[in-house]
């Protein structure tokens, strides 16, 4: 359960709900009035959902407790204890989720707090600024702007060490995380439509849908089950790891390479972060993790590596076809240009799988008929992952497939190349550039999987090696 000291602020809940009148707020009381637009919301759905009696204890304890926190007067403290000892058990449930909700509701609102103070801040300045992102971008070009002032660093020397280093993010297994995926999701939406709320220019009907969705998430979050009901497996870690990538880190990467860029422009750097230089990878331990997991078999690390091949095949497949739409353009290399010939004379039928571009493209759009062969590969890719993980075999051939990164970067870097040399630079450091970044930095297996062994077992293998050898006893 999420832990916050917040009752301190309010000493009872008509407090809170006197604050949602409008009226110009600071910062600070920005707070106090998220707090009480949210758990007015909620007040009203425990009303509806479990009656006027809860409700009313609810309040009672809130404000007991309220008081308590902020006098330590040990007779209100005894009320609590009597007010909780005289529910029956079906009760003591309720109140114990809906406080625990509570919490949660409270933790979303100073999400949403910070994220406003920096946007004010920041707009204080006159700049614009992502709220999702304002410290990061903030941190990362102060950080390049002291190695120049303060430590006498060339811009050139900066640039040069920024390229050759690498961080390497690992994603831990968890079975024990307390927050289901669900929840979070939920979570996640509130804090957004909250955010949405206070902006300036809402009009009074988005402010209704706003609200009512609002009230919509709240009540589904407090009607799931906040406990997993069932121990997850090493394939369900993986799972919910990999919707991290999908929800967060996978568009993430590339829009944080372009503030690199940007960062560096401000310091005088006027070339772009190469494409393959590694400054981010990710590594994983969900399913590689043996270390005192007997259910980490083999068979699971299989499955695992499969899921995440099918991910990344399935993510990257999502987006080809917005860049086939992007790259309408006919003026290319000789190089391309014989490509797509090739390719064109290569394709006998019309690709009645696919929703877009599924009549065979025309000679005069060569950069869609590469990409069109790199569709087909990807589909397959994903489909053999996908056979392989449910079936245990697959009759797509591995060589209709990509099966290393160098061969799936060739063609996207002809097509890179050939706008440069076209003078369409600009658009080759569009959606190309980031497509590249991202199979540079994910690859066709998302992430790299560590592999990790209980040191007993090693001791066991390397005995059993020494021993047959004659050389004695490993331990």
């Amino acid at each position: 359960m999420a832990t916050r000291n917040s009752v301190e602020k309010l000493s009872s809940i008509d407090a809170h709900l006197r604050l949602l009148a409008p009226k110009k707020v600071s910062e600070d009381d920005k707070l106090v009035e998220y707090d009480a637009l949210l758990l007015d919301r909620f007040l009203d759905i425990l009303q509806a959902l479990h009656g006027e009696d809860l409700k009313e204890t609810v309040q009672e304890c809130y404000e007991l407790a309220a008081e308590y926190e902020r006098k330590f007067d040990q007779q209100k403290l005894d009320e609590l204890g009597n007010v909780l000892m005289n529910l029956d058990a079906g009760d003591s449930i309720v109140l114990g989720k809906a406080f625990s909700h509570m919490l949660n509701l409270a933790n979303l609102a100073e999400e949403v707090q910070i994220a406003y103070r920096r946007r004010i801040k920041k707009l204080k300045k006159g700049d614009f600024i992502d709220e999702n992102s304002a410290t990061t971008e903030s941190d990362l070009e102060e950080t390049l702007k002291r190695l120049v002032a303060d430590l006498n660093k060339s811009p050139a020397e900066v640039f040069d060490a920024l390229k050759s280093q690498t961080v390497d993010l690992v994603l831990t297994a968890h079975p024990t995380q307390s927050v289901r995926r669900s929840l979070l999701q939920k979570h996640g939406r509130i804090r957004n439509c909250l955010a949405q709320l206070n902006e300036k220019d809402i009009t009074p009907d988005d402010k209704q849908e706003l609200d009512e969705a609002l009230q919509r998430e709240i009540q589904a979050a407090f009607r799931t089950d906040e406990i997993r009901r069932t121990p997850p497996t090493p394939q369900d870690e993986m799972r919910a790891g990999m919707s991290y990538f999908h929800e967060t880190i996978w568009k993430g990467v590339p829009k944080f390479l372009r503030r690199v860029d940007t960062a560096l422009k401000n310091i005088g750097i006027n070339e772009r972060v190469p494409y393959n230089a590694p400054l981010i990878q990710f590594s994983s331990w969900m399913g590689g993790d043996r270390d005192g997991n007997p259910r980490v078999t083999p068979e699971v690390t299989r499955d695992v590596c499969l899921l995440a091949r099918l991910m990344a095949a399935n993510m990257y497949y999502s987006q080809i076809e917005d860049l086939m739409f992007e790259l309408s353009m006919w003026r290319c290399t000789e190089e391309l240009r014989q490509r797509s010939q090739e390719l064109h004379a290569s394709t006998k039928k019309d690709n009645k799988h696919y929703i877009e571009f599924w009549k065979k493209v025309p000679p005069s759009e060569p950069y869609r008929v590469v990409l069109g062969d790199v569709r087909d590969k990807l589909y397959n890719t994903r489909e053999r992952a996908r056979h392989l993980l449910s079936q245990g075999h697959s009759d797509i051939p591995e060589d209709a497939t990509f099966t290393n990164v160098e061969e799936f970067l060739e063609p996207l870097e002809l097509c890179y190349r050939s706008l440069c040399a076209c003078g369409d630079r600009t658009i080759a450091e569009g959606s190309l550039l980031d497509f590249l970044r991202q199979v540079s930095t994910f690859g066709l297996s998302l992430v790299r999987l560590d592999i990790r062994q209980e040191s007993d077992r090693h001791t066991d293998v390397l005995d059993a090696i020494t021993t047959y050898l004659g050389i004695g006893s490993y331990p």
